[in-house]
């Protein structure tokens, strides 16, 4: 609405926050960077989001757990998908509120036979996971985490790089001295794929080897050999800490908000969850980033398969197919994920009213082309956001059309979907830029749909 000068343009949702309402969102942005700062990949996302769940009432879905209403449960799949589960008091054969987010971030991988020696340097062979601009990781402090599974079954946990006291990991850039032969390069080729490879030791071992030292090392250490890094999942991602952004220390940088931002918010909101009428579940999913492929990414049946569980194991024998069927005609779901907020420097790559700005609040994306939510399901969400006072805006790219994240996975077994997340500046870099009040409110908003009874 309008103040009281008759100014009704956006304003940043600082503007309207009480002081309360200010130091809940900094305490809040606290946690966040706590949390981000151990959870770099959907392993240890996973990992660290259980810790939280369990000290919140929350326990591992089993064969004997008592599904009632206000049950707190949790299901991992594979140790990279998280389904954390508040029972309603509605059957589950009534449908379900869904909040969907990814866990998986842009990074670099090792390849499955890394380890090679160049000019005096040990270095490793990378592919990358997901879009990211290549010439962004060159120069940077990087670490080495994960975990290799031998084939007698035990798994060993590699992490290298993110405590102070660790060494880190660099991928050398070229100077400007020397090359003059590389200038010529686009944007996306100044560093090209099969030249992401971070040097990892340069000191001999005694048979005057570097490649040996690291496999010495990696024995003496880890107790794997060479061949165990076939078996292994191990990722380089920055070593950057999280930080605050600007004088007022309103924004964070920080690596992987896409998008264990919207998992995160999706964390804290459904922790806040009673006895909802429908049942809640905050679906914490993997390989978005490669297009929601095996069997840990939203392509997969893991979902539908636990709700067939939750239902059955309701209803016994009274359970069918179209039992099922309708219940997820009648699930809600949110699918969240973050998207390039406007540039200061850049605007022009938004048209400027259908772009969305740091600091506004929740948008929704209007894909526009056939993939936008219905517009029912539009104003019904955007119901339960004004009750709950979140600002929010809207988002929808310019000249083109095209669907997102884990959505399109989950509106092909007919739920009711909608896409929102909030904006970031340098989205798929090893930096990105949110607002703490946006990190804030797309928290409130989960909360407001879980607990929404229309």
């Amino acid at each position: 609405g309008q103040d009281e000068a008759g100014d009704d343009s956006p304003k940043p949702a600082w503007v309207t926050m009480s002081a309360d309402e200010r130091r809940e969102v900094l305490a809040f942005a606290e946690d966040y960077k706590a949390f981000m700062r151990r959870a770099k990949t959907e392993l240890s996302f996973v990992s660290t989001a259980v810790e939280i769940a369990e000290a919140n009432g929350f326990r591992a879905l089993t064969a004997s757990s008592n599904i009632r209403p206000g049950a707190r449960l949790y299901d991992i799949n594979r140790d990279r998908t998280m389904t954390l589960i508040v029972v309603g008091s509605e059957p589950f054969a009534h449908g379900f509120r869904v909040v969907g987010a990814h866990v998986d971030s842009p990074r670099l991988e090792l390849k499955g036979r890394p380890l090679y020696e160049a000019e005096g340097f040990a270095l490793f062979q990378t592919y990358r996971h997901g879009g990211i601009k290549n010439y962004q990781w060159v120069s940077l402090p990087l670490a080495l985490v994960g975990h290799v599974d031998k084939k007698d079954g035990t798994r060993v946990h590699v992490s290298v790089g993110l405590d102070d006291e660790d060494p880190v990991f660099v991928i050398p850039d070229l100077s400007p001295h020397v090359d003059h032969d590389y200038r010529e390069r686009k944007n996306r080729d100044v560093i090209m794929g099969e030249e992401l490879d971070p040097i990892i030791a340069s000191l001999p071992n005694d048979d005057n080897s570097v490649s040996g030292a690291v496999l010495d090392y990696l024995k003496d250490e880890y107790d794997i050999g060479e061949e165990d890094l076939v078996s292994a999942e191990l990722a380089v991602v920055p070593a950057l800490a999280p930080r605050d952004v600007g004088l007022d220390r309103s924004m964070m940088a920080i690596y992987g908000q896409d998008d264990k931002l919207s998992s995160y918010t999706a964390l804290r909101a459904i922790l806040e969850q009673d006895t909802p009428v429908r049942t809640s579940l905050a679906f914490l999913v993997d390989n978005e980033e490669v297009g929601n492929v095996n069997n840990t990414g939203s392509n997969s049946d893991y979902l539908v398969d636990l709700m067939v569980e939750l239902i059955y194991r309701q209803r016994g024998d009274a359970y069918t197919d179209m039992v099922l069927r309708r219940a997820l005609r009648e699930t809600d779901v949110v699918s969240s994920d973050v998207n390039p907020g406007i540039h200061p420097t850049y605007p022009g790559v938004w048209e400027a009213g259908n772009a969305p700005r740091l600091g506004y609040g929740v948008n929704f994306k209007l894909y526009g082309g056939g993939f936008n939510a219905n517009s029912e399901f539009i104003a019904w969400n955007r119901a339960y956001l004004d009750d709950a006072g979140v600002a929010w805006q809207t988002a929808t790219y310019k000249g083109r059309a095209s669907g997102g994240t884990i959505g399109n996975s989950l509106s092909r077994r007919n739920m009711n979907v909608i896409d929102y997340g909030v904006p970031l500046l340098s989205i798929h870099s090893t930096y990105a830029v949110s607002s703490k009040a946006d990190v804030h409110l797309l928290y409130r908003a989960m909360e407001a749909f879980y607990r929404y009874e229309d």
